[in-house]
């Protein structure tokens, strides 16, 4: 009876919870409340479920503060599973694989005076843990002593409550590979640098950095290759500094800290960005600095664990590319360059692979952000000036690491969308995409690996000693046809356009019609032999072949016509999502972490964890069944992203998984970015405004949207009835009411004339 009973309090305790997850919540106030910075933190190497660190900072800021569970140089700088914090580190890390560079870290201790990071460390739990994009605070509990931080776009405030102790300290690690530090206790001050990084950077890169305290110094002491002594100055392999306090129980000390690329004159400079603000003012300026930005996009009619995930993925969608400028004494930017070495003006950016993001980051920025869009076009400009090339993966400068040549994308995309809304140096710009595309770079993954190959056969053969040329083929083919399409805007030699026309159709020359999907070749035009559609890697990226036959963005009707028609290309979909996730690994020698993202997930080969098929559910539109794309659209963002540790389902990568989430909630998708459209899914709440930069808005209707009603029923676009599987940016541009009657059934009537599907080439 006993036991009965439990089992009838657990049933209703488990229907009020699925009852509270399905309220629906009418307004949000402040969308910052709802950001959860450790969404995507429960991952390792094996297993990604967004590899992220909480990120405490300004959108897009030079600097980011992250507590560090990980060991010193470790790319899992925090994980959600550790029990143990090392210290608080300012990081500029975009990915755990790409690393970290330009950190140091700040840790407060009781006790004797420790500074190994795994002597100092204390356990710390989640229920004594405040992560917010703006703040953090959590409790160290082997020192008794709450750390709070909260930041500026290069500066932050520190605030330690300390118990009653004589032996109260604080750590100030400038990491190992060359360091120094010097106390200056006459002004209870710290400065500092650290070089620690891992590559792309001059022989003469510098992360300058100054702390201030609040509190005069009892005990001076700095770190040198692991002896303590009293010295107040020291340049080694692995400097640091300890001071020491005596403390009164609950005595607060502060610290402001702040850093520069540049020299410690512009680290004390970037310290006058906290102004007279004391900690808790602080922390309310960037609170309100971030529900500005979110609140750019509100929703209406969510379910608790819908607003959670949205503005989670939103605050990610604001982090990179990062600024990596500063000003200087006239209030002019200045940056140091990554790529020569030099003080420079102008703007710089970084922290951003351009495989990853050309497809749905960049495009996002573009609708929301085309300002801010045209200074890193300017920063990209620069760029070329200072190294020769446009970077494709750039951390803080260039690095060698992915395939394509995907800058042509985003300052194609980005000029587009905008054209000579803002000024900067478009024809610079186009130079460097000329350069990059007809030109092996300093290294495989600048430039275009292969180019003489590409340019000669029309494709990127895999005898000459290069990997994933098939992969690299696709994505040239789809670069030229960005650089086809700014070249017609800016009006070049008809010469010039139709090269660029002409060799964007080269993704033709790897499909095989035996499978009806993309093949390698060899350079006397052989297929790739023996062959298996499931093998990841080899001649692709991360992916297979049912995973990259997609990546035909610009010319989706060339692809059906080679597929035989509509009703084979929508098999060919199908069968991305039927068939069971199988895979070969030979490849890599072993099963890697986006295989397994695959294989867990219950899509069949869908592979949301990586970006090369995320476009692909969109696909359905350019072939008559749009239905279909709902379907999966909903299914992808129901099943694969929560607001939780585990909230995504492979790497988050610098704000691209979640532009996705971001794109496809409002109800629509870039799928060939450097067009003017944005192919439909469905909305995924019952309303969504969007607030445009330039004063206008994108309402999104849809009353009747639910767990059930997945499917368009009709769409009308202001007020008049449109059967469109595409918008345009233009017209979206001038504001715009979408109203979406859904149901729970598709209509298969709607968006099924060709006169409806969205852009191809072979169209034109």
């Amino acid at each position: 009876m006993e036991k009965s009973f439990i089992s009838f309090i657990i049933i209703i305790v488990f229907v009020q919870v699925q009852q509270a997850q399905n309220n629906q919540i009418s307004k949000i106030e402040n969308p910052v409340d709802w950001v959860n910075p450790l969404m995507g933190t429960d991952s390792n190497p094996e297993l990604s479920t967004g590899n992220t660190y909480p990120v405490i900072a300004m959108p897009w800021g030079m600097n980011f503060w992250t507590p560090q569970t990980g060991k010193m140089g470790h790319g899992w700088a925090y994980t959600y599973d550790a029990t143990k914090i090392k210290g608080f580190k300012q990081t500029h890390q975009p990915s755990p694989w790409m690393n970290d560079y330009g950190q140091f870290s700040i840790m407060p201790v009781t006790g004797k005076l420790r500074f190994k990071q795994e002597e100092r460390e204390s356990w710390f739990s989640h229920k004594a843990e405040i992560a917010t994009p703006y703040y953090y605070s959590v409790y160290l509990a082997d020192h008794d002593i709450t750390t709070e931080i909260t930041p500026t776009e290069r500066a932050s405030r520190f605030r330690f409550t300390f118990p009653e102790t004589e032996e109260a300290s604080i750590v100030i690690d400038a990491f190992d590979k060359g360091s120094y530090v010097k106390i200056i206790p006459e002004e209870q001050k710290i400065i500092g640098y650290t070089t620690r990084n891992s590559g792309g950077v001059p022989k003469n890169f510098k992360n300058y950095f100054v702390v201030k305290f609040d509190t005069p110094f009892e005990i001076s002491k700095t770190y040198n290759d692991g002896d303590l002594s009293s010295t107040l100055e020291v340049k080694s392999n692995h400097a640091g500094a300890i001071i020491g306090f005596k403390t009164k129980k609950g005595q607060i000390i502060n610290l402001k800290v702040a850093s520069s690329f540049i020299n410690f004159e512009q680290a004390e400079r970037n310290l006058e960005e906290i102004g007279n603000n004391d900690f808790n003012q602080l922390k309310e300026k960037g609170k309100e600095i971030w529900n500005a930005e979110l609140s750019k996009i509100e929703i209406e009619g969510a379910t608790p664990n819908q607003i959670g995930t949205f503005y989670s993925c939103l605050y990610r969608s604001l982090l990179f590319p990062r600024k990596f400028f500063e000003y200087d004494a006239e209030g002019n930017v200045v940056h140091y360059s990554p790529y020569n070495g030099k003080i420079l003006k102008g703007y710089m950016f970084t922290d951003t692979g351009f495989w990853d993001t050309f497809r749905s980051l960049f495009p996002f920025l573009n609708l929301m952000y085309p300002e801010l869009s045209a200074q890193m076009q300017e920063g990209l400009s620069n760029a070329y000036d200072e190294s020769g090339w446009l970077p494709e993966w750039a951390s803080p400068g260039l690095r060698n690491i992915m395939v394509g040549n995907n800058s042509a994308s985003v300052v194609s995309d980005a000029y587009l969308k905008s054209s000579d809304a803002y000024k900067y140096d478009i024809e610079n710009l186009y130079e460097a995409l000329v350069h990059g595309a007809n030109n092996e770079g300093p290294m495989p993954a600048v430039g275009r690996a292969g180019a003489p190959y590409y340019n000669k056969l029309g494709y990127v053969p895999h005898d000459i000693g290069l990997n994933e040329t098939a992969a690299r083929t696709l994505e040239y083919a789809y670069d030229d046809f960005t650089i086809y399409q700014l070249a017609k805007a800016l009006k070049k030699s008809k010469k010039e356009i139709n090269l660029y026309k002409k060799r964007s159709l080269n993704y033709k020359n790897l499909y095989d019609p035996e499978h009806k999907l993309m093949r390698g070749k060899d350079s006397k035009g052989t297929w790739r032999t023996p062959f298996s559609p499931y093998d990841w890697g080899g001649d692709f990226t991360e992916g297979n072949s049912w995973h990259y036959s997609w990546s035909v963005f610009h010319d989706m009707q060339g692809l059906i016509d080679l597929m035989g028609g509509n009703d084979e290309f929508v098999a060919q979909l199908d069968n991305v999502f039927s068939l069971p996730p199988i895979f070969g690994d030979k490849y890599y020698g072993g099963v890697i972490h986006e295989i397994r993202e695959m294989q867990i997930a219950d899509m069949g080969q869908y592979a949301h964890g990586n970006q090369p098929i995320q476009h692909m559910i969109y696909l359905y539109n350019y072939s008559g069944q749009p239905w279909k794309t709902q379907y999966w659209v909903r299914e992808t963002m129901d099943r694969m992203y929560n607001p939780n540790p585990d909230g995504y389902c492979g790497d988050e990568d610098n704000g691209q998984t979640s532009a996705w989430y971001v794109f496809s909630v409002m109800g629509f998708y870039p799928v060939t970015p450097a067009t003017d459209q944005y192919v439909l899914g469905a909305p995924l709440f019952k309303k969504t405004t969007v607030h445009l930069q330039n004063g206008n808005k994108i309402v999104i209707n849809a009353k009747d949207n639910n767990a059930d009603n997945r499917y368009i029923n009709t769409l009308k676009f202001n007020g008049t009835n449109y059967t469109k599987n595409w918008l345009s940016h233009k017209e979206l541009l001038k504001g715009a009411v979408l109203d979406f009657e859904m149901s729970d059934k598709p209509n298969k009537e709607r968006g099924i004339s060709k006169k409806d599907y969205p852009y191809s080439l072979s169209n034109e």
